[in-house]
């Protein structure tokens, strides 16, 4: 069984940074697509970013892209999230998510495995 466990939430200011990190308890973590999602209270979870199995491939919301950076250490079975300028509207409790299909996607309904989450809260 996949068990994802995030850390590294907290509360800061707009313009603050923040690393995520998820580490997964998987024999062979070359065999999972990665990616964070983030869901705010009352709305739908939204995806963030992913990377693909090997690493080689990233994907990110429009609303991240050129502040968040996802990456894999392979050595730990750890994906992090570092997030930089963050926004206000970025608080939201952020998930961890994997699946093995071939590549990664946008979906959430596609990730098979989740983590409890952690709570990011930027006050503006």
């Amino acid at each position: 069984q996949v068990q994802l466990v995030e850390s590294g939430g907290s509360v800061v200011q707009a313009g603050d940074s923040l690393r995520l990190s998820c580490t997964a308890s998987v024999l062979t973590f070359t065999n999972y697509n990665m990616a964070w999602f983030r869901q705010a209270p009352g709305k739908e979870r939204d995806f963030v970013a992913a990377s693909s199995r090997g690493g080689t491939s990233t994907y990110y919301a429009e609303s991240v892209k050129g502040r968040f950076t996802i990456s894999r250490d392979y050595a730990r079975n750890t994906v992090y999230l570092q997030m930089n300028i963050l926004k206000a509207e970025g608080s939201a409790v952020y998930y961890c998510a994997a699946h093995r299909r071939i590549t990664p996607t946008t979906t959430s309904d596609d990730y098979s495995y989740w983590g409890q989450g952690t709570q990011v809260t930027v006050s503006s």
